[in-house]
């Protein structure tokens, strides 16, 4: 697929589902050592799963929150960065797809 700037549905969604997740996953992450230096981490995302930032947003207390996927694997990684420039891995999975859905119709309760 081709990337498309509509990212921002994929983003939305992603920071919805993981706002609560960023302060109290991030330390159960740190917890379990799934944290690591930024570049160390994308560099092992990108060489061990060929995966390559699709999105990114502020989470709570200054937090970066950023989706990771490769198109090919179909392999996805949310990770989150702290002001210290620590990064924990917070979810993983595969089937990745990216999508770009319109709002519903202003009056529509779909």
């Amino acid at each position: 697929m081709k990337p498309n700037k509509t990212l921002i549905t994929l983003g939305a969604l992603v920071m919805a589902a993981t706002f609560n997740l960023v302060t109290t996953g991030m330390a159960a992450a740190q917890q379990n050592r799934n944290c690591g230096p930024r570049e160390l981490v994308v560099n092992r995302l990108a060489e061990g799963f060929g995966e390559t930032r699709q999105s990114m947003g502020l989470g709570a207390n200054d937090a970066v929150v950023e989706v990771f996927a490769s198109e090919e694997s179909g392999t996805w990684t949310i990770t989150v960065t702290s002001p210290n420039g620590v990064t924990c891995l917070v979810a993983s999975g595969q089937a990745f797809e990216e999508l770009a859905e319109a709002l519903p119709a202003k009056d529509n309760d779909a």
